[in-house]
């Protein structure tokens, strides 16, 4: 007999893409988010668009037409231990803010699952890898305490691969899906808990949606891996890709940071891949750089974290900091990841000065 998740999703953006998918398989949802953005939710539901291989128009697939629940919190109103599984959406500076901080300390308290689908890793997670020190990453965070009451075995990893964003000229209960790909999430230590992930994904493979001229796949799955080091295939791709989209007075496309330099990018994402085997991946853990650059192909858009630095951000997930310091704890330096992490900095300097 199914089993039917509750699940507990923080950040109503790109969050709303896995509550999808968690809907079309018939689980129930409660996505938080900020008080306007709750009320529109429980209001009208989201919207999400998919491009479908072989169609020419996205597929728009209503929250209110699926068979799962959905409703939406602030974080204020958040009771953990009503959940099965917590699943963190939020870029990293947000889980600092007021009334987020102390929801993660009940979500911590609660001794919960916790999946994170957000390219900053949490902290607790890093911990699962043998040989980090951890205390000496805690720079790239903004706000490191949130994570400390967090257990490592309760904190897992998916690589957050789907391309997924808001069009600005829309509510902010729509995301357009960009790059339909998966997520892939790392096992938790208690194979109970993993065993929750392993029934979402396989009711995900099973979904099949009625486009009124019969029923099809909807793209995005959840693949549930034994290693704790696939969710690190994407670090390549952050580095040869989306951080390489920042440059130092403007900003590129994902597709121009690696088809600009095609072997800059090939070299960086070699680099990355050769600090991820330090660390214990193997190369079926990675994904090969010709398949990347395949996809990055039709990312026409900078990158989120290059859209906020040059949207005045004061914040963004630090995973150029984060991998440039892992890599000095393993004896790697890279003089293209130096020069990112410069700019950004750089970036970040001016645009706090800009609002002091």
């Amino acid at each position: 007999m199914k089993t039917t998740y509750n699940v507990l999703i923080l950040g109503a953006s790109y969050g709303s893409l896995f509550c999808t998918k968690l809907l079309l398989a018939g689980h129930s949802v409660t996505l938080v988010c900020t008080k306007p953005t709750a009320e529109l939710i429980n209001r009208e539901g989201t919207l999400v668009r998919f491009p479908i291989r072989g169609r020419d128009t996205v597929v728009e697939i209503y929250s209110n037409a699926l068979t799962g629940a959905l409703s939406a919190s602030t974080p204020e109103e958040v009771e953990p231990t009503k959940f099965d599984l917590v699943v963190f959406g939020m870029q990293e500076s947000q889980y600092s803010s007021a009334g987020v901080r102390e929801m993660m300390a009940r979500i911590a308290a609660a001794r919960l699952p916790n999946l994170a689908i957000m390219n900053m890793p949490p902290l607790p997670y890093l911990a699962r890898i043998p040989g980090l020190a951890i205390e000496e990453l805690e720079g790239c965070y903004v706000e490191p305490s949130v994570w400390h009451e967090f257990e490592p075995g309760l904190v897992s990893l998916a690589s957050p691969d789907p391309q997924a964003y808001r069009p600005p000229e829309e509510p902010k209960n729509v995301l357009q899906v960009g790059l339909p790909t998966n997520f892939k999430a790392a096992r938790f230590e208690d194979e109970e808990h993993t065993q929750i992930l392993r029934d979402l994904q396989a009711d995900i493979e099973a979904i099949r949606y009625d486009l009124g001229d019969g029923a099809t796949e909807i793209p995005v799955k959840l693949k549930v891996h034994d290693s704790i080091f696939v969710p690190l295939a994407k670090w390549p791709m952050l580095l040869a890709g989306n951080y390489r989209c920042i440059q130092r007075d403007d900003m590129i496309s994902i597709r121009e940071a690696v088809h600009g330099d095609i072997e800059m990018a090939r070299e960086t994402y070699a680099w990355a891949g050769k600090l991820c085997t330090s660390l214990g991946a193997v190369e079926t853990d990675l994904v090969p750089f010709e398949k990347y650059a395949r996809a990055a192909e039709g990312l026409a858009k900078p990158s989120s974290a290059a859209r906020a630095l040059f949207g005045g951000a004061k914040h963004i997930e630090r995973v150029d900091c984060l991998i440039q310091r892992i890599a000095g704890q393993q004896g790697l330096q890279s003089d293209i990841v130096d020069e990112i992490v410069r700019l950004v900095d750089e970036r970040l300097d001016k645009n706090r000065v800009a609002t002091a």
